[in-house]
């Protein structure tokens, strides 16, 4: 499966963003999917993650609440909702994907996943 990241930009404290992430390649309903992001200095850490069969989902501490992973078979695509951004989530943000042989699992480890995009670059200004 190979990903593709878009919808990153700035935004203004409390305002929102959508990342979309486009795949091409294998059959989509068979992987899980994750976003990750990075800031500068920082490791790479988990935002959220979706399972295979899109019924289960996971957040971060830092964003539940605020963030909604969603997955569309059909579209091949998996999308971030970001509301009430904060400056602290600025970061650039990853798409991944697992092949996964289990329907509801949920990975939040980087080293889970073995396909990545190439990263879009969220900037929330105070």
């Amino acid at each position: 499966v190979q990903l593709q990241a878009s919808g990153g930009g700035v935004v203004q404290e409390g305002g929102s963003l959508r990342l979309s992430c486009a795949a091409s390649g294998r059959p989509f309903n068979q992987y899980a999917l994750g976003w990750f992001r990075q800031a500068p200095g920082k490791e790479r850490e988990f935002v959220a993650g979706i399972s295979r069969n899109y019924y289960n989902t996971q957040y971060s501490d830092s964003v539940k609440g605020r963030f909604t992973i969603s997955k569309d078979n059909a579209k091949n695509t998996v999308a971030l909702q970001m509301n009430s951004l904060k400056s602290e989530d600025t970061a650039v943000y990853f798409c991944a994907s697992r092949y996964a042989r289990l329907m509801g699992i949920v990975e939040v480890r980087p080293d889970g996943y073995q396909n990545w995009g190439q990263g879009t670059l969220v900037t929330v200004s105070s």
